[in-house]
Formats: C-alpha cells, sequence, structure tokens
C-alpha cells in the first residue's frame, strides 16, 4: 500500500535528479529555489512509498501558501521503475486528501516536445479522472503554453479572473523577478461578456 510523507531537504537532493528526468529544464525550478521555499514553508516536498517495502515510489512538490487557500501542484512523479502499475492512481488519492480542507488543488500541464498532442492528452485524461476541470488562461512557462486545471475541493473551478494573480503570487514567492520574467509569460485574459 502507497503512504505519503513530508519530505525533507535530503529528500529533494535525493529525488532532484529523477525532477530533472522527468521535466523538461524550461519548466524546473532552481534547486537552490526549492530549498528556500521549503525553509520558509511556501513549497511542500511529498514523497510516497511502499509501506512494506519502505521504497519510494513518487514525489510531488506542492506550493502550498498562496492567495484564495488553493495549493498548486508544482510537480509531480512516479519513478520510471515504477510507472504502469497502478501507484499513480494511489498517489493522485493521497493527494486529495492530504489537501481536503484546501479551497483547491492547481494543476499546470506543460508539454514542449509533444507534435500529436499524445503526451497532453492522457496528462488531460488523468487529471480529469481526478476531478480536474479546465481553466481558462493564457500564459505560457518557459516557452511552453500552459494548460491550467484546478480541482475543486471547498472553492470553485472557476477561478479564470483570478488565475493570474494565483500563480503570479506562487512563483513570486520562490523566484526573483528578474528569474519569473524569464520562465512566466503572462497575458491578460479576456473575460466573455
Amino acid at each position: 500500500m502507497l503512504t505519503l510523507r513530508s519530505g525533507g531537504h535530503r529528500d529533494l537532493e535525493r529525488l532532484y535528479p529523477a525532477m530533472q528526468m522527468d521535466f523538461d529544464k524550461r519548466e524546473l525550478l532552481p534547486k537552490l529555489a526549492i530549498h528556500k521555499a521549503m525553509l520558509q514553508g511556501d513549497q511542500e516536498l511529498l514523497v510516497f512509498y511502499d509501506d512494506q517495502s519502505e521504497i519510494t515510489v513518487g514525489y510531488a512538490l506542492v506550493m502550498v501558501r498562496g492567495v484564495y487557500g488553493y495549493v498548486l501542484l508544482k510537480y509531480f512523479g512516479i519513478l520510471q521503475w515504477f510507472r504502469e502499475q497502478g501507484f499513480g492512481v494511489q498517489a493522485m488519492r493521497l493527494l486529495n486528501k492530504r489537501y481536503a480542507e484546501k479551497q483547491g488543488i492547481l494543476a499546470e500541464l506543460t508539454v514542449f516536445d509533444d507534435a500529436e498532442g499524445d503526451y497532453l492528452r492522457k496528462l488531460r485524461k488523468f487529471f480529469t479522472r481526478f476531478g480536474y476541470q479546465d481553466v481558462e488562461s493564457d500564459y505560457r512557462l518557459g516557452g511552453a503554453k500552459v494548460d491550467l486545471m484546478a480541482k475543486p475541493l471547498k472553492g470553485s473551478a472557476d477561478i479564470a479572473p483570478v488565475a493570474h494573480r494565483m500563480i503570479r503570487d506562487f512563483y513570486s514567492r520562490c523566484l526573483r523577478p528578474s528569474s519569473f520574467e524569464k520562465m512566466i509569460d503572462m497575458k491578460a485574459v479576456e473575460t466573455r461578456k
């Protein structure tokens, strides 16, 4: 059975190479910025492990301090040799349970090299399975368009009017303004009339 625990700085050192394999370098936060954000309580590293063997199966980096009571699931990964065994489903259930008292969970879906759109389609299907809904947004992360999704828990999935404010708040807590501008390109979302 899969179990979740809060990870520390040693866990980050151990899992950061896996993050580098799982995520494009253009969307990956610097390790030092993550350490700092963890120290300040702005981010939380979660470790998923098999409670019988005590082997780490996956991880999640969550931006936990932000406006409006939502959290941002920044990175979510199951280690390569444990994929396609149902651990992702178990881990997502544990995440939903952990943040049940929050307004909701946001997830940024970014794909850099997916000409056919298959990978993005699989990601969407996975997140939709757990109640995530599309949020209208227009920003780029590392040059790639972000498909923002929200899982409403106590709040609403209709956060489009404040999505940019929320995303800017999450990232400004861990990135300097110059790094923020380099990594994130935000455009105003036009409201429908």
